[in-house]
């Protein structure tokens, strides 16, 4: 059974089509062609746009010279409102010196610190579960965010604040398109961006309460009575360099991308993977019966022990990476695959196109866990799986999010079943990431205890 797809569309659309259908859903803009192509060029009165799928160029833009493509600021048009200043949206040596400070904290170490913040909100996100026809993108969002704030602040999603910020974002992210009118057109920086009222009106409540969080957390610092976990780490944690540390203002930039990051990337992919679990019921078994021996207090250690929960895991980020696309700008001219790119001209990395390329993987639209252990599909990986990006720049929760992941999952697992409900298709889009147009919905039982 091959994953649900996007609706097909047609090689070739207008300009004028092309554009209302990439504001609408970027990847119901995307022609057929694309998913065998090596290279395809796009025109704009004002630029021009490469999307790369050849693995070559791919390693070149995110590893091999990452600093002669930088991010373009036409994403960061889009995200403004919310992100600010953060680390998703800098380059340069602003970029360099927002992770020197941010890395440390993301650490090993570090992150096995983090587990028992993660078990709690796994633990939660069980005890919350209804039963019965369930909307589950909904369910995850709720328990991703749960496990960011225990994890950054310290606090549960039933903390006052914490609750307001998850409720405001929820009127937030279906408002904000991945790129906004300004993505294509040379705007000087003087003239409005056209983001919806709506959407800046969220950001504003979002960045407020963020702020007053980290008000306080510094307040706590300052007192030495702080709580060790990533926000306390961050904000005191100086640069290496220059011995700064983050400004209240710079902070509330990065909480911003951590939320929306760490929350609504992995809710995503979250809820992919119950419908993929739905979907195939063997599969769903097999996790469920490795989720058996986690525990009832398991260290971090045991999530090493999740093996085929983490293919599955790796499989739905494969098929639905929650960041379907990364822009960057060339600095200088370029030839790429015989094409002479000039300086300026936007680089289109597309993990949704590059994990479904036709011309890399076997079988790229079916899921199936089991090619994670073989020789030809790893070696696919190394080339051509991007789902945290790569080089200096891959996320840096990318650890943190892969543990989340596969332990939410198991927990989730190995206390429920999860069906399908027939007549239900759900339509993969992408908002700030790949969601379902109408959301998912599955039927939830509970599993019985020698299942």
């Amino acid at each position: 059974m091959s994953a649900p797809k996007p609706p097909s569309r047609p090689d070739k659309v207008s300009l004028l089509h092309y554009l209302r259908l990439f504001r609408a859903d970027i990847l119901s803009a995307q022609p057929a062609r694309l998913y065998r192509a090596w290279m395809a060029e796009f025109r704009t009165p004002f630029f021009r746009s490469y999307m790369c799928n050849d693995p070559a160029l791919v390693n070149r833009v995110l590893v091999e010279r990452p600093d002669d493509f930088p991010k373009s600021n036409r994403i960061g048009e889009g995200l403004s409102p919310l992100l600010g200043n953060s680390v998703f949206v800098t380059n340069g040596e602003v970029w360099k010196r927002q992770r020197r400070i941010i890395d440390p904290a993301f650490e090993g170490g570090r992150l096995r610190d983090t587990f028992p913040a993660m078990w709690a909100a796994g633990q939660a996100a069980v005890a919350r579960m209804p039963l019965g026809v369930v909307e589950v993108e909904e369910q995850m969002s709720h328990a991703a965010a749960d496990v960011i704030f225990r994890t950054l602040f310290s606090i549960p999603i039933e903390h006052a604040v914490a609750r307001q910020v998850f409720d405001e974002f929820r009127s937030y992210q279906r408002t904000q398109p991945l790129l906004n009118l300004a993505a294509f057109l040379p705007l000087p920086a003087w003239v409005p961006r056209f983001h919806r009222r709506k959407t800046k009106a969220s950001a504003a409540v979002i960045r407020d309460l963020i702020t007053g969080l980290t008000q306080e957390r510094a307040a706590q610092i300052a007192a030495g009575d702080a709580p060790d976990d990533l926000a306390s780490k961050i904000m005191t944690t100086p640069d290496p360099v220059s011995g700064e540390r983050f400004e209240t203002s710079e902070m509330v930039d990065q909480v911003a991308i951590f939320f929306l990051a760490g929350h609504e990337t992995s809710a995503s992919a979250l809820a992919w993977a119950l419908l993929m679990l739905a979907l195939y019921p063997e599969v769903q078994d097999r996790v469920a019966a490795e989720a058996a021996d986690l525990g009832d207090a398991p260290d971090f250690g045991a999530v090493a022990k999740l093996r085929y929960t983490r293919d599955v895991f790796r499989e739905v980020l494969r098929l639905y990476p929650p960041v379907p696309m990364m822009v960057r700008e060339n600095r200088c001219p370029e030839d790429m695959r015989g094409r002479s790119v000039a300086k300026g001209a936007q680089i289109v990395l597309s993990p949704w196109h590059l994990h479904r390329h036709e011309r890399i993987w076997d079988r790229p639209d079916d899921f199936d866990p089991s090619r994670w252990q073989t020789e030809e599909n790893r070696a696919c990986a190394r080339e051509a799986y991007v789902p945290f990006s790569a080089g200096p720049r891959v996320c840096t929760g990318a650890g943190f999010a892969m543990v989340e992941g596969v332990l939410l999952l198991a927990l989730l697992v190995r206390h429920f079943r999860f069906e399908r409900i027939a007549g239900e298709h759900p339509v993969p889009v992408a908002y700030l990431t790949v969601r379902a147009r109408d959301g998912i919905r599955l039927g939830v039982r509970r599993r019985a205890p020698s299942a």
